[in-house]
């Protein structure tokens, strides 16, 4: 079994897709045989798209591309294998799959995850909402983490009141996995006094190893995520929480 590393977040919408593709990318560029997952995607696609678009990217002489409307490149079939099950309504998973008159359970998704991680090095699982959003009828990101024994890795927006919600998602983590955890905090556009001084007190409450801070990307680099150059900036913080989860 690959090392498995589990993308969640302190909430949705807080960038685990951004850090799930710029890790991959930094996981591959060091040499590793890495795969990329998504398991559960509600409304669009394009995350689990992202993903499998920059394990494409390292495959030359690939005949069987296609893009889609948001510029990403990927093979023609193969979006299953990243994203098995794909809701259409934009939904919590459990509720999606209960709309649908297909439940989800914690047995079949986490068969999958195993299979997945089989004849690879590391293992990255994006989640889908927060750490204990429900997935499915007995499950959430929590469960799938124990059952993997996998690294979390907490993404959170560096904004007023991150303090209190990654201290709580920490908190609710097992404590036989909880010190492992990494914390990213994703940079606003503007830093000001809330967001630099966020790290420090993380920092002294985690440890300031496992607090990890990604620049702010503009929106230029958000649209082309899986091909645009990184600078030494963005590239440091990437290799410092590689180096962190593959310890």
């Amino acid at each position: 079994m690959a090392h498995v590393l589990f993308i969640t977040g302190t909430d949705t919408n807080v960038g685990k897709t951004v850090l799930s593709v710029l890790l991959t990318r930094e996981l591959l560029r060091i040499g590793l045989d890495v795969r990329a997952v998504k398991p559960l995607c509600s409304g669009g696609r394009e995350d689990a798209e992202a993903l499998l678009a920059v394990l494409v990217a390292k495959t030359s002489n690939n005949p069987h591309r296609t893009t889609n409307s948001h510029g990403i490149r990927h093979p023609a079939s193969g979006i299953d294998q990243i994203n098995p099950w794909h809701f259409a309504e934009p939904l919590t998973p459990l509720v999606a799959s209960r709309r649908l008159g297909k439940p989800l359970h914690r047995k079949e998704v986490v068969a999958f995850l195993r299979k997945s991680g089989t004849a690879c090095d590391v293992l990255v699982v994006e989640g889908a909402g927060g750490l204990l959003s429900p997935l499915g009828e007995d499950f959430d990101a929590r469960d799938l983490i124990v059952a993997l024994k996998a690294t979390p890795v907490v993404v959170a927006q560096n904004r007023l009141g991150v303090i209190n919600q990654s201290l709580l998602v920490m908190g609710a983590l097992p404590t036989s996995i909880r010190h492992k955890a990494q914390l990213v905090l994703m940079q606003p556009q503007l830093a000001d006094v809330v967001s630099r001084t966020n790290e420090e007190v993380l920092g002294e409450r985690l440890g300031a190893a496992r607090v990890h801070v990604v620049p702010h990307l503009r929106d230029e680099q958000v649209q082309a995520l899986t091909t645009f150059r990184l600078s030494a900036s963005m590239r440091a913080p990437l290799q410092r929480l590689a180096k962190s989860v593959c310890a």
